[in-house]
């Protein structure tokens, strides 16, 4: 069966690619959640699955955030295993009111770039979005790099915007699995918050 073949599961249309691309990221938030760092593996399987996905459905700035996700996975696996104090495993933290203003400020920055790469050189429908929910997950897997505890915010928020998107471009199994993020970028929030006292 080729990988774009359509299919039905659970009375969902899909492909076989979308079906593993789906497992590999649900498996990738399960080990976030529980800080381990073999996630960023999965992670690394996920998003080179999902760039082909996304590409076929013309969302171009997620299909190329998925590269980008490869090369933060790597540099994230690294800082959880020695990107804290004396290169030691890192531990979770807060960020403090200058990060924010970081976050804020370098979503802002990316949603306008993005929006006007997307709108001026390719043929997307959906240039505004997508540049948004680009820009906000770039804010969020660097945040989760680096064990920062608001990153479960920024993936709640993202993540809804996402289900929505993904249902006008048919993409109902990635839509389900953005809403079950949401659920579990919750249950992240909460277990990192005790992690991080």
């Amino acid at each position: 069966m080729h990988p774009d073949t359509p299919l039905t599961w659970l009375g969902l249309t899909t492909t076989p690619l979308e079906l593993v691309s789906f497992a590999l990221a649900v498996l990738t938030v399960w080990l976030n959640i529980r800080q381990n760092h073999w996630a960023w593996l999965f992670s690394i399987l996920s998003s080179l699955l999902y760039a082909a996905v996304f590409a076929d459905a013309r969302l171009y700035g997620d299909a190329g955030l998925q590269f980008v996700f490869v090369a933060v996975s790597v540099w994230g696996w690294s800082q959880w295993l020695r990107g804290g104090e004396d290169h030691r495993p890192l531990q979770v933290s807060r960020l403090a009111a200058r990060g924010w203003i970081a976050m804020a400020m370098s979503w802002l920055a990316g949603w306008l770039l993005l929006s006007w790469f997307l709108q001026r050189y390719t043929d997307t429908d959906v240039p505004h979005m997508d540049g948004f929910l680009t820009a906000g997950s770039l804010v969020g897997q660097f945040l989760l790099s680096r064990k920062k505890l608001e990153n479960w915010l920024v993936w709640i928020a993202v993540d809804v915007l996402y289900v929505g998107l993904y249902l006008y471009k048919h993409l109902t199994l990635t839509a389900i699995l953005y809403a079950l993020f949401v659920l579990m970028a919750a249950a992240g929030w909460r277990s990192w918050r005790r992690a991080a006292g």
